[in-house]
């Protein structure tokens, strides 16, 4: 499209980008502007390298994020996990291969049933359940769901959501599955900010199942959290504050596993996510 600039002295002819006919065409610009797994972008250098209007690449984003296409996070916008195919039974195969041999040593070590679950719009997919007796007292299964708010370990991944993406995926007021189910937003931001606070510990004390009580933390990758491991048992023996370390640090060795630290990160990076796992064991 042309435009003629009418005003006085005006002698050149100014012409307005025209935008793709298609939204599908939009889409795939505003996607392959991410050239990598990891690529962290503001909303500006998306819409730069897209060559797309600022306000068409935000309302796009927008959709995007909310069908896990992309992520929003504090330090910008990334390729979501069904772009990097972790929505898949591909990238679920993969998790569960690498945390299986670790879950079912966390197992033995403390007796309690473990569970590697991964989040799925507002609930949690358990992906593999590992345990003894105690297992069948429980109502989980591999392929069941959960509300991710009502278990340790949906809890452990929405805390490292933006609050605004936690508001998209629930009304203001949650269903509750116990007389413990946490049964407003309000609230479970406060949850989710106590988690944070603990270095990404989190605790199911009967929300989801009653008399039965869990700790969980993320397996985080490069773009946030990409699965959770948790352990459960009966709430009156559990002694959760004693094996929680033991989740915090086989949720960090599955994060490695997946996603090794390039040989050439920066010491002072290293010493950084050193600090944070002492945080997460305390």
């Amino acid at each position: 499209m042309t435009i003629i600039d009418s005003r006085p002295g005006a002698t050149e002819e100014v012409r307005k980008p025209e935008l793709p006919p298609s939204m599908v065409e939009r889409m795939t610009r505003i996607l392959d502007a991410f050239d990598g797994r990891a690529a962290r972008l503001s909303l500006e250098e998306v819409a730069c390298r897209a060559q797309l209007p600022r306000s068409t690449v935000y309302r796009i984003l927008h959709q995007l994020t909310q069908s896990s296409w992309v992520e929003h996070t504090s330090l910008g916008y990334a390729l979501g996990r069904r772009a990097l195919g972790l929505g898949g039974s591909d990238g679920h195969d993969r998790i569960r291969a690498v945390a299986a041999p670790l879950l079912h040593d966390l197992h033995l070590r403390t007796g309690l049933v473990v569970h590697l679950t991964v989040r799925d719009g507002g609930e949690s997919l358990y992906l593999d359940k590992v345990g003894g007796r105690f297992a069948a007292h429980l109502p989980s299964r591999v392929g069941g769901r959960a509300p991710a708010y009502a278990t340790a370990g949906g809890k452990a991944i929405l805390a490292y959501l933006e609050p605004e993406s936690v508001d998209r995926l629930y009304d203001r007021a949650l269903r509750r599955r116990t007389g413990n189910t946490i049964g407003e937003l309000a609230t479970l931001h406060r949850e989710l900010g106590r988690i944070r606070l603990r270095g990404g510990l989190a605790f199911d004390d009967g929300e989801s199942v009653p008399g039965v009580a869990c700790a969980g933390a993320a397996v985080r990758g490069p773009n946030g959290p990409v699965a959770a491991v948790s352990v459960c048992g009966d709430a009156r023996t559990a002694q959760l504050d004693r094996v929680a370390p033991l989740v915090a640090n086989l949720s960090r060795e599955v994060s490695r596993s997946l996603y090794p630290e390039p040989p050439d990160r920066p010491a002072e990076d290293r010493r950084d996510a050193r600090r944070l796992e002492v945080l997460g064991t305390g």
